[in-house]
């Protein structure tokens, strides 16, 4: 997870008077493994054509990050670590990784928006993750499906 950068903090407190919120629990994400993947998924976002993520459930438990739920906050940063926008969670659903729907894939408006290219992006990127933490990715796994909406910049700022 990225650190709370002066710029991210900056943010988030921008964001944070305009709504009157009186917390600071957000959590601070790039999305991928590299920075070029951080960058293009940011700006999916920014278009309006990402709208949803998914991540493997056993990223989150006892030791580890709470599983997403509906009213979290996420700020976005790019593949240099820069503020782009913040998210607020409006779904989680588990399910396998095998059963992601085609609706979803849709939504989360990477590649082609097929479930097919979905699949193929998933599992390579969850089977990187599993070589790196030293378990075997099945179609079975266990996947966070987490939908949201861009809550800043507001859409018509």
């Amino acid at each position: 997870m990225p650190d709370r950068t002066p710029a991210v903090e900056a943010f988030w407190a921008a964001y944070r008077e305009a709504n009157g919120l009186d917390h600071d629990r957000y959590d601070v994400v790039a999305h991928g493994h590299t920075p070029d993947i951080a960058n293009a998924l940011a700006a999916l976002i920014l278009a309006g054509r990402k709208r949803a993520t998914a991540s493997l459930d056993r990223d989150y438990g006892p030791g580890k990050p709470p599983r997403p739920a509906p009213g979290d906050h996420v700020l976005v940063v790019d593949g240099s670590g820069r503020p782009v926008c913040i998210w607020q969670t409006t779904e989680v659903t588990v399910g396998p990784l095998g059963g992601v729907t085609e609706e979803f894939a849709w939504v989360e408006g990477e590649g082609d928006r097929s479930r097919e290219t979905w699949l193929v992006n998933h599992r390579d990127f969850f089977g990187w993750q599993a070589a790196r933490d030293g378990f075997v990715l099945t179609d079975d796994e266990p996947v966070v499906f987490e939908r949201f909406r861009v809550v800043w910049p507001t859409p018509d700022a």
